[in-house]
């Protein structure tokens, strides 16, 4: 994923949006081709409970009335995302601002 820049819709050398650094990311670490947008990563696996996610759920947000968000857990209460500001990052589910934007997990394997 080194040398991505953020972009929205992006997924080249030129930039790669949340639901590409996703799809770029399971392709890398586990072999594996998901769908490219949220709304398609959203329909795979099955639905897990916050308080039963392991290593590797795909998390979801939805940020504002159109936007939607992904990123992949990585225990501890964090999940590691492509944000457009600040690249490639860990955050909190506990932080207030994606607490309250979060909507769902899903497991895929």
């Amino acid at each position: 994923m080194a040398g991505h820049a953020l972009s929205f819709g992006g997924i080249s050398k030129q930039g790669v949006d949340c639901s590409g650094f996703v799809y770029l990311a399971y392709l890398d670490i586990v072999g594996e081709k998901l769908p490219r947008t949220v709304i398609a990563q959203r329909d795979l696996g099955k639905t897990v409970p916050r308080n039963l996610l392991q290593v590797g759920d795909l998390v979801f947000f939805k940020t504002t009335n159109r936007t939607r968000h992904v990123g992949i857990y990585m225990g501890d209460e964090t999940f590691l995302h492509a944000s457009t500001k600040k690249g490639v990052i860990i955050s909190s589910l506990n932080n207030p601002y994606w607490a309250s934007k979060y909507k769902m997990a899903k497991r895929l394997h």
